[in-house]
């Protein structure tokens, strides 16, 4: 998790735009009509389904990191679906910078609330074990899990978000 928070920082720095660049609208695609209605059909399901796979982490295959990553890219097929300008209203890139760094840092304070405990860094010392196979079950795992997907999930789609702003929006200033 700390290497996807620091590649997505330095990401940042390397694609803000500089003083030659200047920020142009981008004019909508056309997509076809096949393509535009599967994305539209098929982006509550894998939200959903990056949302499932963060909840059940410790049940099953998966967990934080991977349904993170299919939750952001859930969002991205609204670029597909619809086009950039819509992608934009659903991505205000600061407050996913900020559940970005809460998600890190819910992280933290969970790792060392057993610290704190007299025992190790995520040392299951919150929740208790739970029932078998239950959701409840993996002590302080889901709440982990919970954390990062926050945490990869908004990182990736600020991630995105600066290679599409570079890709789609930014010219050069001696350009067009």
């Amino acid at each position: 998790m700390g290497i996807l928070f620091a590649s997505v920082l330095g990401t940042v720095v390397l694609l803000r735009q500089t003083r030659d660049e200047r920020s142009a609208r981008p004019e909508p695609e056309d997509v076809a009509l096949p393509v535009r209605r599967y994305a539209l059909v098929v982006l509550p399901v894998a939200l959903l389904t990056g949302l499932y796979v963060i909840a059940h982490g410790q049940l099953s295959p998966g967990g934080g990191f991977q349904g993170g990553v299919i939750a952001a890219t859930a969002l991205h097929l609204l670029y597909l679906g619809a086009d950039y300008r819509a992608l934009e209203r659903i991505r205000p890139v600061g407050l996913y910078e900020i559940g970005d760094a809460l998600g890190a840092c819910a992280y933290l304070v969970l790792g060392l609330t057993g610290v704190v405990a007299g025992t190790s860094f995520l040392a299951n010392t919150l929740l208790p074990y739970g029932t078998f196979n239950t959701l409840s079950s993996g002590g302080t795992v889901p709440l982990l899990n919970a954390a990062i997907g926050v945490e990869v999930a908004c990182a990736v789609v600020v991630l995105l978000a600066r290679f599409l702003d570079q890709a789609v929006e930014i010219e050069e200033g001696s350009g067009k």
